[in-house]
């Protein structure tokens, strides 16, 4: 997340409108702890997690778990680009067959029904079993 001066600056404003001057130097305090604690949460985490996957992947980067990174450490940027150009063929067919079903409304009396449909309409051979709400 990037910010620039003029957004640090509504935010530092907003903040002693809200909180008010006297109370704002504890609140940073506060929320500088609270942020202190979650980053050791998660160097602890990713320390267990190398811990316990062995020597082999000491030099797990979490950020690499995320598919297309992973693609682009371990093919090359070529194929990150075929994977995107392939992501927007398979969009452009999403939406052109989006737009057939939509235009093709009138068809949807003549599909059969599906058979969950097919079974509510019908009724049941077994008889329904009865429900006693005080015995819960």
């Amino acid at each position: 997340m990037d910010f620039n001066a003029s957004e640090v600056i509504l935010l530092l404003v907003l903040a002693i409108v809200l909180f008010g001057p006297e109370k704002l130097p504890e609140l940073a305090r506060k929320a500088a702890r609270v942020l202190h604690y979650v980053r050791r949460i998660a160097n602890d985490a990713q320390g267990r997690l190398r811990e316990e996957l062995g020597p082999e992947y000491a030099d797990l980067n979490l950020a690499d778990l995320n598919p297309k990174a992973f693609v682009a450490k371990h093919l090359g940027p070529d194929a990150t680009a075929e994977l995107d150009d392939v992501a927007a063929e398979l969009k452009g067919a999403r939406t052109s067959l989006d737009a057939a079903v939509a235009g093709s409304g009138d068809e949807e009396t003549e599909r059969p029904a599906s058979a969950d449909a097919m079974a509510a309409a019908t009724p049941s051979a077994r008889p329904a079993t009865p429900f006693d709400p005080e015995a819960t």
